[in-house]
Parts: structure tokens; sequence; C-alpha cells
């Protein structure tokens, strides 16, 4: 759980080789939801990383984009419509 503790002080991860891997999961979801800010995407793909591994996974990058996109669908989704 050394990722999980990492998260609580303030570090996006514990592993140091672990955000290259992230950084283009990153941009390609950040690509893909222009609607949702940077730091919104970073984070969570930074937690479904987290979330993976603490399930005991062996996560690589297109699981944690898998679940990564899955979760932004449902944030864009859940959003109200707009009143135009």
């Amino acid at each position: 759980m050394p990722v999980l503790a990492a998260r609580i002080s303030g570090g996006p991860s514990s592993e140091p080789g672990l955000r290259p891997l992230l950084e283009g999961v990153i941009a390609r979801l950040a690509a893909e939801f222009l609607t949702v800010p940077l730091t919104t995407v970073d984070r969570c793909v930074v937690d479904a990383w987290a979330c993976a591994e603490h399930l005991g996974l062996d996560v690589t990058p297109e699981i944690a984009e898998r679940v990564a996109r899955e979760h932004l669908l449902g944030l864009v989704n859940s959003a109200p419509p707009s009143r135009v």
C-alpha cells in the first residue's frame, strides 16, 4: 500500500518510474475529454492506477486507461444539460 500512503502526503506516486507510463495515458484521455480540466484527468488516471494496484492487480497503462476512461465518461455524462 505504499501508493496510498504517498497520496496522503501529497505525492502523485511512490514509484518514480510510474509517472512516464502515466503521461501517455493522461495525454490520450485529455485529448478525448476536452471539457474536463487536465488536473481532473491527471488525478483520475493516478487514482485508477492506485485503486487497481490496491486491489492486487498487475496494473498496466492499458488497464489504468480503461478504468479512468469509464470514470471520466460517467463524470461527463452526469453533468446537467446547459440551459441554452
